[in-house]
């Protein structure tokens, strides 16, 4: 019990020490925080979420390269734009991310928001729904028009097995209520608790040492087990520990 309370004062002193708008910065958060409209906010947070894996500088760089394609005003671009504009987003690449993947990307929003005012009811169209039937609806629903099979792996769901990284930390960005200013806390449909904490290698490896994950694959599975330990430290708020557990890894390699 004691070991128990000591890790908790431990992390949660690495929360207050994370959480915290100078963290911003170097994180792929930053790109949503440039805006203000609740859609651009949604918008460009789901392409910093998913061009979210590798160096973070490059994704933060690339993130930003494709909003000054878009004018700085996603919401606005998607909604509008000609086939004249359009082609300002040609040759665009992250990684495996390429034109093709955008231009789906943009169809998709295109056709949700002349129907619907927030991405969130894309996630959750219906009450009483948790994230893992939300993400499983959410790819569902993003791939229903025409799409070329290599897009697929842009959007993960637990169907697959995925821990579903990039979406569960853009759910964080989206549902968490941050009195800090990092979590924008604008989607209300579920709730802070129900959220689960993104797992990557540094996550997992930190939560193995310090006995929050037992199972040996990365995968949804493994991602509910930690989340599961971490609602015994806070059962209102646990993926707040997404913070120290990223940071103890990235950062001070614990």
């Amino acid at each position: 019990m004691r070991k128990e309370k000591e890790l908790k004062l431990f992390l949660n002193k690495k929360v207050d020490e994370y959480n915290q708008p100078s963290f911003i910065k170097y994180d792929p958060i930053s790109i949503p925080h440039q805006f203000s409209k609740k859609q651009d906010i949604e918008i460009a947070g789901l392409f910093a979420a998913v061009f979210s894996w590798g160096n973070r500088a490059t994704i933060i760089n690339k993130s930003n390269e494709l909003l000054q394609r878009m004018d700085k005003a996603p919401h606005q671009f998607i909604l509008h734009c000609t086939n004249t504009e359009l082609k300002k987003l040609k040759g665009f690449k992250h990684r495996t991310f390429n034109e093709d993947d955008l231009f789906y990307f943009i169809g998709f929003f295109q056709r949700h928001y002349k129907k619907h005012d927030s991405l969130e009811s894309a996630f959750f169209p219906v009450p009483g729904m948790n994230v893992e039937s939300g993400l499983i609806h959410f790819k569902k629903y993003f791939f229903k028009a025409e799409h070329l099979k290599r897009t697929e792996k842009h959007v993960s769901s637990p169907l697959q097995k995925s821990t579903c990284k990039r979406l569960v930390m853009y759910l964080r960005w989206m549902v968490r209520e941050d009195n800090k200013g990092v979590d924008f806390g604008i989607w209300k449909k579920i709730n802070p608790s129900q959220l689960i904490c993104p797992l990557d290698v540094h996550v997992a490896r930190v939560a193995r040492k310090i006995g929050f994950l037992n199972r040996k694959q990365n995968d949804w599975q493994a991602a509910v087990e930690l989340t599961d330990a971490l609602r015994k430290l806070d059962k209102h708020d646990p993926v707040k520990y997404d913070f120290a557990l990223f940071n103890l890894g990235v950062i001070e390699k614990y």
